[in-house]
């Protein structure tokens, strides 16, 4: 059975990787599941100074999902070479770093530092980031901000360059046909989802920031949907995020266009789940008479009589 696909060259063990900011840096968890029988692990967002993220709280359950507004809090860039890097050399699996900035220098910057160290397979673009000389706006909610941000990383690197899009956009194809035409390799579909919980008693926002990002098994319908989206306009992969569980969820997004899924949520609740669903996709596959789990990318489309894609553009 083929598990394995490749990004500009790098090939990933299987179509199961970690998503950014829900599996630390990676060695966290190395006591309680084998990183290296995942295809990938996207780190914790990376910035060139530490950040000390949003004041508490910033975490809230909700019903089937999860809202956090942690403010890309991490160790800094210099600090993951140092404190992180070393170990993440070690592994079978392939490390992908994660940036995060408040201006396109920022992130040309952290990108050309990661550039000079060994270990990196390739960089996923956080642009749900507030641009500071534009005012707090989100990079990933201006397109020609985001074309912008991936024009200036392309010739910096010939790893995979992987954009993570926003769902917080009316239509997230644009922002898709954007990155593919600017040179990204891939893109990441879906970052979280804006939303809210309320302390009815103390009459005030359940989070510090007011509003946060939801996540988890509330959100799979709309990212399913906004991969299905996505996979209409451009030929580059896909990588499929938003409230994947169990494998039959993985399947979902591999039939509407996904080459491959990021787990989220779930790492909260079983870090384990990534190698559990990369098993069972492997076991449906199997079922299902394939001889490579690739072969259910986009199969769903030969059973679709029509696009719904028009009421979108």
């Amino acid at each position: 059975m083929i598990e394995s696909f490749s990004i500009r060259g790098v090939e990933f063990r299987n179509r199961v990787l970690v998503a950014s900011g829900t599996f630390g840096y990676g060695d966290e968890v190395k006591d309680l599941v084998d990183v290296n029988e995942l295809g990938g692990i996207c780190t914790k967002s990376l910035s060139w100074k530490p950040r000390d993220g949003n004041p508490p709280r910033r975490i809230v359950e909700t019903p089937s999902g999860m809202l956090n507004s942690i403010g890309l809090a991490n160790i800094g860039v210099h600090a993951f070479i140092e404190e992180k890097l070393p170990y993440l050399r070690t592994l079978n699996t392939a490390i992908i770093a994660n940036i995060a900035a408040s201006s396109i220098q920022e992130y040309c910057d952290v990108l050309n530092l990661l550039e000079q160290q060994e270990g990196i397979a390739g960089y996923e673009i956080n642009i749900s980031c507030p641009n500071v000389k534009e005012g707090g706006l989100n990079f990933g909610t201006n397109c020609d901000m985001t074309r912008q941000i991936t024009a200036r990383l392309r010739p910096l690197t010939q790893k995979p360059l992987i954009m993570k899009l926003t769902p917080n956009v009316t239509h997230i194809s644009e922002f898709a046909r954007a990155v593919e035409e600017a040179g990204a390799d891939a893109v990441s579909v879906i970052n979280t989802l804006i939303g809210m919980a309320v302390d009815i008693r103390a009459r005030k926002p359940k989070l510090s920031t007011v509003t946060g990002g939801l996540s988890g098994p509330a959100i799979k319908p709309i990212a399913l949907a906004k991969v299905y989206e996505v996979a209409q306009v451009v030929k580059i992969p896909i990588i499929g995020i938003g409230g994947i569980m169990t494998a039959e969820d993985a399947v979902e997004f591999l039939l509407v266009g996904a080459s491959a899924v990021q787990i989220g949520t779930a790492n909260f609740i079983d870090p384990a789940t990534g190698v559990k669903v990369a098993d069972g996709l492997r076991a449906f596959a199997e079922t299902q008479g394939l001889s490579d789990v690739g072969q259910l990318v986009r199969a769903m489309e030969s059973n679709i009589q029509f696009s719904v894609i028009q009421s979108w553009l």
